[in-house]
């Protein structure tokens, strides 16, 4: 059997139960940011290349589904158990505004301008919340036929994608008459949909596939069948050459976006693997698991061509910022209270510095 070779990621600790979404923003002036929603309630910002952890939003009072940066970083978006979504500034970490639902928050995401917030969850309806009037009622979008797991933005905010918990197909809605467009068809229910940066590709997974659809014209690409069921995948950005998926086997896979090969195999985590997601770059992927653990993984030495120290210190700046979270003599961010420690692995660290 051929011998790959092992990957030592970065192991980001923090939360106390399950890791369960990520989402990094686009490169910025200062750098780049990786989010994570978790069932501990506590959504945390950390510097996207070096995992180091720069706060954690405090207000959710159940399992947090769902998070996201809008295009600059300056503010997060998180959808909750607790029948809420909430708009929160990523330099203070403060709550901005908290959009009550009748029902679970399953899904939210930023508008490409940044101007609208897209919530979608257990009551199968999809609003749009105007963040220049957050006191405004929202606009719903004609009735979901069932409980969705997902949302994103498609073609210039003209265009809604959302799946659902509890049946197959991905769903594309006319944001302007609010009706469904197209279904894109798959046999058992989407639990990841991501749109690539370029806008050309959405990814999804569904059972143990992996499927790539034509963004525009909605034709089937390639579908994959994986070595196990898998609960999310990311395309690399920057070329389009790989992509990751991670699932109930607690891998990471790295495959070959042309052939389907799989190309790497990356082992670590301690529970299955509920998301993966592609840094800007594509020069280090994410995965959050059961264990309650993210570990951040390198694509290859030959791959990177970002300056990491000029990114640490950027970051490092960032992070004193933040109002409303301690910052020690040695210049770490820190909470108030320290984040607690991860118990559900055989380590136990405090978060990354």
């Amino acid at each position: 059997m051929e011998k790959k070779k092992v990957t030592v990621p970065l192991v980001c600790h923090g939360h106390s139960r399950p890791v369960v979404d990520l989402f990094y923003s686009p490169v910025t002036p200062d750098g780049f940011f990786l989010i994570s929603a978790s069932k501990d309630s506590s959504p945390m910002l950390r510097n996207g290349e070096t995992g180091d952890w720069i706060g954690t939003f405090e207000g959710h009072k159940g399992a947090v589904w769902s998070c996201c940066l809008d295009t600059n970083a300056l503010r997060a978006a998180s959808g909750s158990a607790d029948f809420s979504a909430k708009l929160w500034d990523a330099l203070t970490g403060d709550e901005l505004h908290s959009f009550e639902h009748k029902h679970i928050v399953r899904a939210c995401a930023f508008s490409e301008d940044t101007h609208l917030l897209l919530t979608g969850g257990m009551e199968k309806i999809l609003r749009i919340f105007d963040l220049k009037r957050p006191e405004a009622p929202p606009r719903e979008v004609d009735k979901s036929p069932g409980s969705i797991r997902t949302v994103a933005w498609l073609h210039s905010d003209q265009t809604i994608l959302s799946s659902c918990t509890d049946m197959g197909g991905v769903r594309l809605w006319d944001v302007k008459s609010g009706k469904i467009v197209q279904t894109l068809e798959t046999k058992s229910p989407v639990t990841s949909a991501e749109v690539s940066q370029d806008g050309r590709y959405i990814t999804t997974t569904d059972g143990s596939t992996v499927k790539f659809w034509d963004a525009n014209h909605f034709g089937l690409v390639k579908s994959y069948n994986m070595p196990c069921n898998v609960e999310s995948a990311s395309l690399e950005p920057k070329i389009g050459n790989k992509f990751i998926a991670g699932g109930e086997d607690m891998w990471v896979h790295v495959f070959d976006f042309h052939t389907g090969e799989e190309i790497a195999c990356n082992k670590g985590h301690h529970g299955p693997v509920h998301c993966v997601r592609f840094a800007p770059g594509g020069e280090s992927y994410a995965s959050g698991s059961e264990d309650g653990t993210i570990r951040i993984w390198q694509t290859g030495p030959d791959e990177v061509d970002s300056a990491p120290g000029k990114v640490k210190a950027v970051a490092n700046d960032v992070a004193r910022k933040i109002e409303g979270f301690h910052i020690s003599k040695e210049g770490q961010a820190e909470d108030k209270e320290e984040p607690p420690v991860d118990t559900t692995t055989d380590t136990q660290e405090t978060p990354m510095t």
